[in-house]
């Protein structure tokens, strides 16, 4: 458990009076220590009086180690720092060779032997997140954002995120966990912070470092690759060890590689400490511009080895006019390398919070907090901490949704949401224009939505009531629709919903392509792609989580199947093709449907199985998270019975395998393959056969892995055995940052292989060639690219677009 009795307390500051922030400052010998906070103030933990040795160590100023008498506690000290002053002749090299590149060789040959002491230890870890913004918008598309919890000022600047955490952490050679001891976030008693220890667990002695994207370690194997190095000087640390400091450049701005100072220490040729940077762009996290991560490591004779003692994010932010600066400082101390493991010490569970872990009143955050808080961060703690109370009161939220609950003439467009917020019950009205759409079989249409919500967020659980009347102007046919459903809890995430009412449908009830869509192509090309059919319908539907990484879905329903047939030939722009008929097996007859009326009992039974998923366990719920090392498995049965036509009965099995995983730094790898069978399904209805995601607008939306590029959407629809396969390799950066002037797109090569096989039919292949992550500043979402299909003899080629996240 951890914990701090009594302090020796102080400031650091330069020579010139100016407060050092985050000066790493540790007993000698010791990993066990604290730091700096902006102000240059520091507690430092101390269970005993007596004789010590304090080091205090900040790049770019030399180390100092104060001995002390402490006779009481706490114990002030306040310490000067003097600037480093680099050498540059204190290595003799020979003259050909850049004197930098001869210590991050060393550096790389020792580089396993430093992962190989840190495969398994523990340690205890202290974090504090704090997210500031500045010039907030008052309102974005129409929303009134308010004041972010009470943390603006007049300028509408302030802290809007600031949190801390407590944990004991474990790893082994392949596994990590986290027990969080203690979390508290500003102006939120029952929230829990998200800065732990398992998303900033960051080791350069890998090849590559998980930071977003997988990023290529200055030391990694094949840096040289990546890198240039320039040796900026040298100097001595407290022992005497000699510190060489070399300069990190990238050799091209556009891969996913860091910038800034690497330390390393002459002779064992271990991480000293290191100063990088690296874009938002590089990690792919849209948001941010700059993020700057310093480690500081300590070596401790116990355990002969330099372990991490000190790690610092600081990153700045500017998105869809929301701009501001964050930081998250993380210590880390008593650290143990020889760890006994027990078989069940790790699990899948990564993250578990002891008891009332935010509970912690802050009596205890005083006597527990390693690092003492500035006067912003004691603030915004104490503001917010008191305006909570006002603000869960029933008279503050109900102010607030009295506001925002009035009604006005373009909540008749627009739609309109009531709120009772203290009582976490929402009423909303969607407007027919929300989702206003055409096709040739209802014309023009439209839906009115009612909703209630009721939510307990504490339990987890969820009780919904919708009801929905959509109307078609051109076959002049209401069709209403009503669900209810319930979320039990947060863990197992059990979910019930009971539906029913009368729908048109695409055969294709994946809806290959959107209402949107359809709209475009039908009014201004003449082209109805999408083909339907009407079905009254009642269905039962359940899921849950039954053990971890084991998902069940189950629908049993009852349907009553219609035939549809265009009532509308309207178009804004008229071009030589025509309408075709709402017959996908047969486009060109306009008398016969592609089925016949009957009802039929379906049931579908699907689970989803994720190999290795991992767990954060919260107390108020389950969170979990898939490893692409592992792929995930997806089995499903489809049964049609007591049907009001026999032949429409049948029984299908489904298998699907899924994953995406990186290739070093070569990009990324991704596959989608499913296969399935019929039993006695010579005669279903063409509802129940097994379509595919085809594409007959050049224009992808969604996954690029789960549709074709040029595939006719139900020329290969079948009731027997099928193959379909996606391969998809992205390789981010990794040709295209090479190539001079194409370089400065920033795009990414991305190379796709489909193929599509039914029985009696020859296989179907689809290939293209594209350039991804397209797009003007951070908002790079476009694809663009080549693509062909080859398909018994005829081949087709074509441009493709669309939009990949």
């Amino acid at each position: 458990m951890l914990s701090i009795n009594a302090q020796v307390v102080g400031t650091v500051k330069n020579d010139k009076g100016d407060a050092l922030p985050f000066v790493n400052i540790y007993f000698e010998s010791s990993a066990n220590g604290t730091t700096t906070n902006e102000n240059g103030e520091f507690n430092l933990e101390l269970e005993n009086t007596g004789t010590y040795t304090v080091v205090f160590k900040f790049l770019g100023y030399k180390t100092k180690k104060e001995r002390i008498e402490v006779s009481k506690l706490p114990f002030e000290l306040n310490v000067v720092l003097a600037e480093q002053v680099l050498n540059l002749d204190e290595i003799t090299v020979k003259a050909e060779e850049n004197p930098a590149n001869r210590v991050i060789r060393n550096a790389i040959a020792n580089r396993k032997k430093y992962r190989s002491k840190l495969l398994a230890y523990t340690a205890d870890f202290y974090s504090k997140g704090l997210i500031r913004i500045k010039d907030a918008p008052k309102r974005i598309f129409g929303q009134d954002l308010g004041d972010f919890g009470g943390g603006l000022d007049s300028t509408r600047s302030g802290i809007i995120y600031l949190s801390e955490t407590l944990s004991e952490i474990s790893k082994s050679k392949r596994e990590f966990k986290e027990r969080i001891l203690a979390s508290k976030v500003s102006g939120d008693d029952n929230g829990f912070s998200f800065n732990n220890a398992s998303d900033v667990n960051f080791s350069f002695y890998n090849n590559t470092v998980t930071f977003g994207n997988k990023l290529i370690s200055p030391i990694a194997d094949n840096a040289f690759a990546y890198y240039r190095y320039r040796l900026e000087g040298t100097f001595y640390d407290e022992e005497n060890r000699l510190i060489n400091k070399i300069r990190v450049i990238p050799r091209r701005a556009g891969d996913r590689v860091f910038s800034g100072e690497l330390f390393i220490v002459e002779d064992t040729w271990a991480i000293y400490a290191l100063n990088f940077s690296v874009t938002g762009e590089q990690t792919q996290i849209v948001p941010v511009d700059t993020i700057y991560l310093k480690q500081d490591f300590n070596y401790i004779p116990s355990q002969n080895a330099w372990l991490k003692t000190l790690q610092r994010i600081d990153f700045q932010y500017r998105i869809l006019g929301f701009k501001g600066n964050g930081r998250f400082t993380a210590g880390y101390k008593n650290y143990d390398l020889n760890p006994s493991f027990s078989k069940k010490e790790f699990t899948n569970e990564v993250v578990s919070f002891e008891g009332n872990a935010n509970k912690k009143d802050s009596l205890f955050w005083e006597t527990i907090r390693p690092v003492p808080l500035t006067t912003e961060e004691t603030s915004d703690y104490k503001r917010k901490d008191s305006l909570q109370i006002i603000r869960k009161s029933q008279k503050y939220l109900d102010s607030v949704d009295a506001k925002g609950n009035r009604f006005t003439l373009g909540s008749l467009f627009f739609g309109y949401t009531y709120s009772n917020t203290f009582k976490d019950k929402y009423y909303t009205f969607t407007s027919p224009l929300a989702n206003i759409s055409f096709n040739t079989v209802q014309g023009f249409r439209g839906a009115i939505e009612l909703d209630y919500l009721k939510r307990n967020e504490e339990k987890g659980t969820r009780f919904n009531i919708n009801t929905k009347l959509d109307y078609g102007l051109s076959d002049k046919r209401f069709r209403p629709q009503g669900s209810i459903s319930y979320r039990f809890n947060n863990f197992s995430r059990p979910f019930l919903r009971l539906r029913g009412g009368n729908e048109v449908l695409q055969f294709n009830n994946n809806n290959p392509i959107s209402p949107f869509g359809n709209t475009i192509v039908s009014l201004f090309f003449e082209s109805n792609f999408a083909k339907f059919y009407e079905r009254n319908f009642s269905e039962f539907f359940y899921s849950q989580e039954l053990i971890n990484g084991i998902y069940l879905y189950a629908q049993l329903g009852y349907e009553e199947r219609k035939p549809l047939f265009n009532t509308t030939d309207f178009v804004i722009i008229d071009s030589d093709d025509n309408y075709t008929s709402n017959n996908p097996l047969d486009p060109q007859d306009f008398a016969t449907a592609a089925i016949t009326r009957h009802d039929i009992l379906k049931l579908s039974l699907n689970t989803r199985i994720r190999f290795g998923q991992k767990y954060l366990s919260y107390p108020n719920g389950k969170f979990n998270y898939s490893e692409d090392r592992y792929p995930t498995l997806f089995l499903g049965y489809e049964k049609g019975f007591a049907g009001s036509e026999t032949n429409n009965r049948f029984d299908q099995f489904k298998i699907r395998l899924v994953q995406d995983f990186p290739i070093a730094d070569k990009g990324r790898l991704y596959y989608n393959l499913k296969a399935g069978t019929f039993l006695d399904a010579d005669d279903i209805s063409f509802v129940d056969y097994q379509h595919f995601n085809g594409n007959r607008t050049r224009i992808t939306r969604g996954n690029y892995l789960n549709s074709f590029f040029l595939l006719p959407y139900y020329d290969l629809s079948t009731n027997q055995s099928y193959f379909e396969g996606h391969l998809e390799h992205n390789f981010q950066g990794f040709v295209m940052g090479k190539i001079p002037l194409l370089n400065k797109l920033k795009s990414h090569l991305i190379l796709s292989g489909k193929t599509l096989a039914t029985s009696n039919n020859r296989p179907y292949y689809e290939w293209g060639v594209s350039l991804g992550n397209l797009g003007w500043k951070k908002f790079r979402f476009f694809r663009v690219g080549f693509v062909q299909s080859h398909f018994e003899g005829t081949t087709e080629s074509g441009i493709n677009v669309g939009l990949q996240f």
